[in-house]
């Protein structure tokens, strides 16, 4: 078992998935985003239908945010504490036994919302502790050096689900509301196989001590870090602003006229544009003035999500959708780097954590927010205010916190 330094004789991204533990874990790490994808179709349509209500959808959000904000920090402080491989193994173990749950009910006629919302519950749960050890985890089966492009490729294959997992989930509940269950049990179970195969190279010398206070000291590293606070802060109040993507079920029903197929479609387009980028900066680095190229993309961002809530027309709501993929992917780039280069990496656990619970807080609140804004406002004016938010967003974190504006680069 080496602990020192591991190079390798290239520094292009193929060399990443010729070393093993690297390969096994973006397998896994695959498997598991492309189900969850499908959750989001399959869970969104289905409570949709059964419901017909903006409320319902967005409270979807709120569950899953209150589960969330429950454990994430534990999570993170299993993640320190305990073996990660093992951690992320279990989580994606108890997700694919949700997903058996849901199956069953569907085929069975018995699932009702209240039960969806308690699968989602647990969901939220498994991801709360599965989150922060498989980002810890990233460096640990990477090569010196090639963090930044391992952290592109992750990314990328995360596109790569955002883009067949909802397109698949669509097409499946189609067929019928449990067959994507099944799928997504699947690939939970064989995503966490994968994981427990993972052979470490380097390992954490220091675990976390076992009090409650250990559990929040990633709370403090970050607050002692004004670029980490930053960079977290802007995506949690950014996104929260600019969830356009918790209405596509409105959009695609009553808006754009599509059926589930349309959803999916809908739900993959961000990724699309994504993977372009991510391919892009697997290639082709940013190298300088990183700080500021963030600021600029969420600014895309927000500007993006104001021209997809105007439009009535699918080609150009598609086009919208993945130049917002593509402005997210640069901000995700920047952070995932920034927090991992930051961060001791006995602390990457809690720290993550910490991020975890930032970046899902804008989603799944920003999820609930759009429900709420769209119940009392209509779909289009929640999704347009989202947007312009998120710009006005940009724009005073660029004033309040200039070591983050002022980053030149990533090392």
């Amino acid at each position: 078992m080496t602990s020192g330094p591991i190079t390798v004789p290239s520094p292009k991204a193929a060399a990443l998935l010729r070393h093993k533990p690297f390969r096994l874990f973006f397998m896994a790490r695959g498997m598991s985003s492309f189900a969850y994808q499908i959750a989001a179709v399959a869970v969104g349509w289905q409570v949709y239908a059964l419901t017909h209500s903006a409320f319902d959808l967005g409270m979807v959000g709120l569950v899953q945010f209150l589960a969330l904000a429950g454990l994430s920090f534990f999570g993170g402080h299993a993640a320190d504490k305990y073996e990660r491989r093992r951690v992320a193994q279990i989580c994606q173990s108890a997700e694919g036994l949700v997903a058996v749950v849901l199956a069953w009910g569907s085929f069975a006629g018995w699932l009702s919302v209240p039960e969806i919302f308690a699968a989602v519950a647990v969901l939220g749960g498994a991801r709360s502790f599965e989150s922060p050890a498989v980002s810890a985890l990233l460096p640990g089966v990477v090569p010196v050096g090639l963090l930044q492009k391992a952290s592109a490729l992750t990314t990328g294959v995360f596109q790569c689900a955002m883009i067949s997992g909802p397109a698949v989930g669509g097409l499946l509940y189609a067929l019928s509301p449990g067959v994507p269950y099944v799928v997504m049990a699947v690939c939970w179970l064989v995503s966490g196989a994968l994981n427990g195969a993972i052979t470490l190279e380097r390992k954490v010398e220091a675990k976390a001590p076992p009090d409650f206070r250990a559990v929040f000291a990633g709370v403090g590293f970050v607050r002692r870090n004004p670029a980490i606070l930053g960079t977290i802060s802007l995506d949690l109040f950014a996104v929260l602003l600019g969830g356009a993507t918790a209405l596509l079920p409105i959009y695609a029903h009553d808006i754009l006229h599509t059926g589930p197929w349309g959803l999916g479609v809908l739900r993959g387009a961000p990724a699309v544009g994504a993977l372009l980028m991510t391919a892009f900066l697997a290639r082709f680095p940013i190298t300088r003035r990183v700080g500021m190229r963030m600021f600029q993309a969420v600014i895309i961002f927000g500007i993006a999500t104001v021209a997809f809530a105007l439009s009535r027309w699918l080609v150009f709501s598609l086009f919208a959708l993945a130049v917002m993929g593509a402005a997210d992917t640069i901000s995700v780039i920047i952070r995932l780097s920034l927090v991992q280069l930051a961060t001791p990496d006995d602390m990457r656990g809690r720290v993550g954590a910490v991020n975890y619970l930032f970046i899902n807080a804008s989603n799944l609140l920003g999820e609930f927010e759009s429900g709420m804004t769209a119940a009392l406002f209509g779909a289009v004016p929640a999704a347009a205010l989202g947007g312009v938010g998120t710009v006005l967003v940009a724009l005073l974190w660029m004033k309040l916190f200039p070591a983050l504006r002022e980053v030149e680069r990533l090392e």
